[in-house]
This record gives structure tokens, C-alpha cells and sequence, in this order.
């Protein structure tokens, strides 16, 4: 569904990715794990748009995408939630999920039903304002409000950072039943029993190049790349 081929992306004069390729299929999660500063985010940016590529392609349901704007691309089926979330503190959080509505109005309600079954906490906090709830139901509104546009793939930007362990564990239920329903999902990620819990396939990011790529069961049983590429 999401092929990255050969991706090279600068900062100014800066090198930042070089030669960066990885593959995501429909329901399957897929992690970029890395150290603080490898070119996690950067990646999946440059996937969207938020950062122009210099070199390399972005093909998605076998259309290349990485010269178009950011708005084609998500309205071509993928949705991006920031490590930042970018909520609007002072509406509610109903109201931040129809920021994200798209499609036709049926749909949408549907879509709405499916994302406070996925978030249970967000449907009990339907009209409390965003910048109330707590920052663990924050990031699931930031992904529920990316997810009422019905996208096919969903890029997150390490969406455990910071969680309380219970709410990570409902993180986990969550990109489990994103999985389940056929929505491919890349996530950047330094939360290794988190990446363990949900992801298929792995990619380890050194120094803005892909250093390792394997299955989560190969990079667990290789505790050399762990600790070469993952121990701070």
C-alpha cells in the first residue's frame, strides 16, 4: 500500500535521510524505531509532505505522491497525527472531530460511532473542552480526529510518549482494531514494549539511514541490534 523508495531529505545544507526505504501493506503495523534525533519524524514528514523530499518516491495504492501538497495527499488516503497533536484546547472534543470530518454526512456520523467505540473515553468526554481532558486522552483524540477522514493508512508520531502505562495499554487496543478493520499504520516509536505489543514489522533508523529491517520476532530474539542500534 505505501512504498518509500530511496528518500533523501534535507534541513537547509543538512543531510537528514539518506536512501531511506521501507514498505507498509493494508492492515499491517509497521514501527520505525530510533534514537531521539535518527529521522523518525522527519520520515514519516517527509511521507506527508510537511518536508519536501530532495530525491526518491512516495508511491501509495500505486500512485507516486511525493510531489504533491499535503492536502492531496491526505485526502489520497493518509493520515497523519504529529508528536505535537495539534488539538484545539478550547473546543470540545466533539467538535475537534468534526474538524476532521470528510465525505459524504452519513458517513461521517459513521465514522464518529467508530471512533468513540475505538476511544471509549473520548465519547464520555464528547463535550468537555480538549484542553481538559487529560494528555493521554488528548493523543487519542488527535488520532480519533485524524481517523474521521476515513483514511487507509495512518502515520503516527510516537503516539506512546509520555502515556501512563494503562493508558498505552488502551493505545495498544486501539492500533490492534486499526490493524484488524485493514487500515495499514506506520508508527515512529522509542517505546519498545509498545512497538512489541502491536507492530508486525520494523525498521531501525541510525543516523537518518535504515539500519535494521525485520520482523518484531527477529528484532526480539537479536539482542545485539537492540542494544547496537536501541540502548540509550
Amino acid at each position: 500500500m505505501l512504498s518509500v523508495r530511496s528518500l533523501n531529505t534535507y534541513y537547509g545544507r543538512a543531510h537528514i535521510l539518506t536512501d531511506v526505504a521501507l514498505e507498509v501493506a493494508a492492515g499491517e503495523v509497521v514501527v520505525l524505531l530510533g534514537r531521539n534525533g535518527a529521522g523518525k519524524s522527519t520520515t514519516l514528514k517527509s511521507i506527508v509532505g510537511w518536508v519536501r523530499p530532495r530525491s526518491g518516491e512516495v508511491v501509495f495504492d500505486g500512485r507516486r505522491i511525493d510531489r504533491l501538497p499535503t492536502y492531496r495527499i491526505a485526502r489520497a488516503g493518509i493520515g497523519y497525527v504529529p508528536e505535537d497533536r495539534r488539538i484545539f484546547t478550547d473546543l470540545s472534543v466533539k467538535e475537534n472531530l468534526d474538524v476532521g470530518r470528510r465525505g459524504r454526512a452519513s458517513a461521517r456520523d459513521g465514522t464518529a460511532e467508530k471512533v468513540f467505540a475505538l476511544f471509549p473515553n473520548l465519547a464520555e468526554a464528547r463535550d468537555r473542552p480538549a484542553g481538559k481532558i487529560s494528555g493521554g486522552e488528548q493523543q487519542m483524540l488527535a488520532i480519533a480526529r485524524t481517523l474521521m477522514g476515513n483514511p487507509s493508512c495512518i502515520l503516527l508520531d510516537e503516539p506512546s510518549e509520555g502515556l501512563a502505562p494503562l493508558i498505552v495499554d488502551q493505545m495498544t487496543a486501539a492500533v490492534r482494531e486499526l490493524k484488524s478493520s485493514g487500515v495499514a499504520v506506520l508508527l515512529s516509536e522509542q517505546n519498545w514494549r509498545f512497538a512489541a505489543a502491536v507492530a508486525d514489522r520494523a525498521y531501525v533508523i541510525e543516523k537518518g539511514r535504515i539500519a535494521y529491517a525485520g520482523t518484531m520476532a527477529e528484532l526480539a530474539a537479536d539482542e545485539a541490534a537492540r542494544s547496537r542500534y536501541l540502548a540509550v
